[in-house]
């Protein structure tokens, strides 16, 4: 059987997509032996067309080519996190559960929340614990998976307005769900093939006026092994420099541009399509959190082009020096193992991430999807910092 190309993909229904698996899973025991997650149906790598049905193939992919929005509008941000702090008891959504940090300074892992059952105030305090950990992993979350597209897109909006990716696959007559996908023959993902280093640190979107806050992300296919998530903690890795260098970063903007990822789309990769013309922002290279009021470094190697005002050559070697310092600081570091049915929430106002590629030659598919409100346009630490004169 022939894999599906792109052209075919961008039209076909979900639930036809061509994939490379070999043969459908029979038993707990094979679907654990492909991919890692053990357990009963939809917890298996997405069959061929040869195959059984896929229980999530309603959230394959789709790239409809005659889809098209118009730019981005600006919009009032409440955020929920702000609310919480005015609780009697803003971790009472945490009772009964039992918490550990995964790193002194970033993430802690939850156990004992079925986020499918949160009441609004849960989730207002769901959204201060993201705020003040940058990275939340919640596990055993069947509920929260299962619920299914409609239920995805009123969680996000408790969070703020949802955001529909320019060029991402999404489920069919969702745009508003962004998708991750890759198998052995197709790759829906943006990828660095030609570089050493295939991670590619980011914080979404960050070229949008309103960037994302909270972010909600969940696996529904993975490999055996790999295919782990990482993440910084721009809030730890701020500190890390000497008083100086940081009040100098403060007085610094920055322009975000999505220009890159729309010509990526446009040459044929990842699903060849660009639902919004891509725009550019200038944003400031320190932000701070409109909740915890902490400072946080906001560049990404994936987004941010250049420092205004500053020569290229002098805007390259700051924006070099702290890009270095995101992909080698261990110690803010986090890295989140992908099990059978989590969920993580991060803020990515505090926080950078990305992928781990290290699965390729297995030829597995990992599958995973996204929901992705927007958040108040990111407020200098700096202030008087003007963003757009």
């Amino acid at each position: 059987m022939a894999t599906a190309t792109i052209t075919e993909l961008s039209t076909a229904l979900p639930a036809k997509l061509s994939l490379n698996a070999s043969a459908p899973a029979n038993s707990d025991t094979d679907t654990q032996s492909r991919t890692g997650f053990p357990g009963g149906p939809g917890l298996q790598q997405p069959p061929s067309e040869r195959g059984t049905d896929y229980r999530y193939a309603h959230l394959l992919p789709v790239f409809p080519k005659d889809e098209h929005y118009p730019p981005l509008t600006p919009f009032a941000h409440a955020d929920p996190g702000l609310r919480a702090l005015a609780h009697a008891d803003p971790r009472a959504f945490l009772q009964g559960a039992s918490t550990v940090e995964i790193t002194p300074n970033l993430g802690t892992e939850v156990r004992g929340v079925n986020l499918a059952k949160l009441d609004p105030d849960a989730r207002d305090e769901l959204a201060l614990l993201v705020a003040q950990r940058g990275l939340v992993v919640f596990r055993d979350q069947q509920d929260f998976i299962d619920a299914g597209p409609d239920f995805y897109l009123e969680w996000g909006r408790h969070f703020g307005r949802l955001h529909i990716h320019p060029t991402s696959g999404h489920p069919e007559a969702y745009p508003e769900l962004h998708l991750v996908y890759k198998d052995g023959a197709s790759t829906f993902n943006y990828e660095l093939h030609d570089s050493l280093q295939p991670t590619v640190w980011h914080s979404d979107v960050s070229y949008e006026l309103q960037p994302p806050g909270l972010t909600t992300f969940f696996l529904l296919a993975a490999p055996a092994t790999g295919g782990d998530t990482a993440f910084v903690s721009q809030v730890s890795l701020l500190r890390t420099f000497s008083p100086q260098f940081r009040a100098f970063l403060k007085t610094l903007k920055a322009v975000h541009s999505g220009v890159s990822q729309a010509e990526f789309s446009r040459a044929g990769n990842r699903g060849g399509v660009v639902r919004r013309e891509p725009v550019e922002n200038v944003h400031p290279v320190v932000r701070r959190h409109p909740v915890t009021g902490e400072e946080a470094l906001y560049v990404n190697r994936q987004f941010t082009r250049r420092i205004v005002g500053l020569k290229k050559e002098e805007s390259d070697a700051i924006l070099n020096l702290l890009y270095d310092h995101i992909d080698r600081s261990a110690a803010n570091q986090a890295r989140v193992r992908w099990q059978p049915n989590t969920v993580v929430i991060w803020d990515n106002r505090v926080t950078a991430h990305t992928a781990i590629l290290d699965y390729g030659e297995s030829k597995q598919t990992r599958h995973g999807a996204r929901i992705t409100p927007q958040a108040e346009r990111p407020i200098p630490a700096q202030e008087g910092l003007e963003l757009d004169d």
